[in-house]
């Protein structure tokens, strides 16, 4: 059941004035459940039981934690059908999108489970002492992983689970053992809340110290930046906008004791087409990108939103099936009506730039239903206008007809920090693909071959993350087991007696 309070450890709490209720978009009317905002003693009370509960979850042994996260996924699991209907309702998307979303979270949770009982995720070091070595002697040392302390975590608009409440940024923090406040995303409070409830109770279950976890609600971005000011929290996780992830990013490392914020932001995500690609399935490829673009509404992070071919008959043959194809998949729902105006107003500032044409035809759309399109545009006008390098969230590409393939790799090289680069080639032309090659590692932290961005499988060699404005931090991945290093620091022990080191550095 939905009560709209906040958890504050395992206490709900409600004390504060400010109230909201999402909003199902695909009808454009409210829910019927009001949630509260949090308040600044409620945060405060938060901050200060998650800084208690870290002196006991620190110490907790990995085994503990794995049962811990098995038990928020059986908990989620439990939840049943009631999750799945709130979530579609407050987001617009269709049944079959929550219940694969809800999968994903599960997995990643038991995955990190899995990963804990396992155990040779830390990297230790043992190097021995050489009491006898000349001219000095070597200490004996050695090396583990602790976790930093209190993570806050905000809640992603456009994955309500799985980049959300109980998703990777909260199983990951688990696994490394910091407590974790949720800063619910307003757009889907009652889902945040109903995972918030289930976490809460698999913490009661596996004897996890009360404030291992609270979730709080927000309106605007007060609570959010009390939390990140706080300075009991130690780090962060933030999945959103450039212009929000930034904001965080800059209070967190203006406070007296500056912490790590790991921001996943804004990404355009380019395909490069050969024209090997062009001649030899051209249409395919067409027909393919055409379901990228639109999958999720485009309200995906790798979305493909700028393809990059050279001038030819074949890429205009690829950009007008395109266009023709993007149009016959049938408009679906936005996860908001600010998300469907801040698309729409993008999408009308791009396409009315001088030099850019829209290929596809105008499409009539209700309410927060998006009118995906392709537009196109010479690489010079591309390189001069950044304007047309921006993030256009949503189902929108823009295909940039270069001169020549040296204009193409410059245009690469001059791209902000992507998470994602794709290159569609036949097998013939894989030899002289060095260059594009060189240049997207620079910019991207995947690099797809003959295939589609969207879609981010969770495992160990998965990197989510990619150089600046993509994520703040290029050194780590948002997705798979090796985002627990976000949540960790080094520590050296020098010359210690054995009984005080951590079993993980003992001899035995």
């Amino acid at each position: 059941m939905i009560t709209g309070q906040n958890f504050i450890g395992s206490k709900r709490s409600g004390e504060g004035n400010i109230t909201f209720r999402t909003i199902n978009p695909s009808l454009n009317v409210e829910n019927e459940w009001v949630s509260t905002e949090a308040t600044k003693n409620e945060i405060n009370e938060a901050t200060r039981l998650a800084s208690q509960a870290f002196k006991e979850f620190r110490k907790t042994s990995p085994n503990e934690k794995a049962t811990f996260l098995d038990a928020i996924a059986d908990e989620i699991e439990n939840l049943g059908d009631e999750l799945i209907e709130v979530y579609c309702k407050e987001s617009g998307l269709p049944q079959g999108r929550a219940q694969g979303e809800r999968g994903r979270t599960l997995f990643q949770l038991r995955s990190f489970a899995e990963m804990l009982r396992v155990g040779n995720w830390m990297e230790t070091a043992i190097d021995t002492a050489i009491p006898d070595r000349e001219p000095m002697a070597k200490p004996d040392l050695r090396k583990t992983y602790i976790p930093l302390g209190t993570v806050v975590v905000f809640g992603s608009s456009n994955f309500p689970l799985a980049y959300s409440t109980a998703g990777g940024d909260t199983a990951s923090a688990f696994a490394a053992g910091c407590p974790v406040i949720v800063k619910s995303h307003p757009m889907h409070a009652g889902t945040g809340e109903l995972v918030a409830s289930a976490i809460i109770k698999a913490a009661e279950k596996t004897g996890m110290p009360n404030g291992v976890f609270s979730n709080l609600n927000s309106k605007g971005i007060e609570v959010g930046v009390q939390l990140v000011n706080d300075p009991k929290v130690k780090a962060v996780g933030f999945t959103g906008s450039i212009r929000g992830g930034r904001a965080l990013y800059d209070i967190a490392n203006q406070r007296p004791e500056p912490i790590p914020m790991f921001a996943e932001m804004g990404s355009i995500n380019p395909v490069v087409i050969s024209q090997g690609a062009l001649e030899a399935k051209g249409d395919s490829w067409a027909d393919t990108y055409a379901g990228s673009i639109t999958l999720g509404t485009g309200q995906f992070c790798t979305n493909p939103g700028l393809i990059l071919g050279v001038d030819s008959p074949e890429l205009d043959a690829f950009a007008k099936r395109l266009a023709a194809k993007i149009v016959e998949i049938d408009p679906t729902c936005m996860l908001h009506p600010n998300i469907k105006q801040a698309f729409s107003n993008l999408k009308t500032e791009v396409t009315g730039q001088a030099g850019v044409t829209t290929l596809s035809n105008d499409i009539s759309v209700d309410g927060n239903f998006a009118d995906q399109a392709v537009a196109m545009v010479n690489g010079a006008t591309f390189q001069e206008n950044p304007k047309l390098h921006q993030e256009v969230f949503g189902p929108f590409s823009i295909i940039v007809k270069c001169e020549d393939q040296a204009q193409l790799l410059k245009i690469i090289e001059g791209l902000e920090g992507q998470l994602t680069g794709t290159i569609l080639a036949e097998d013939k032309e894989i030899s002289s693909l060095a260059d594009v090659v060189d240049e997207l590692q620079q910019r991207v932290g995947r690099i797809i071959f003959n295939g589609v961005p969207t879609g981010v499988e969770v495992c160990p060699a998965m990197n989510h993350g990619g150089p600046y404005p993509s994520s703040s931090d290029s050194r780590f991945t948002a997705v798979g087991l090796h985002s627990i290093k976000r949540w960790i620091r080094p520590i050296s022990y020098q010359d210690f007696p054995l009984e005080l080191l951590p079993n993980e550095l003992k001899n035995a």
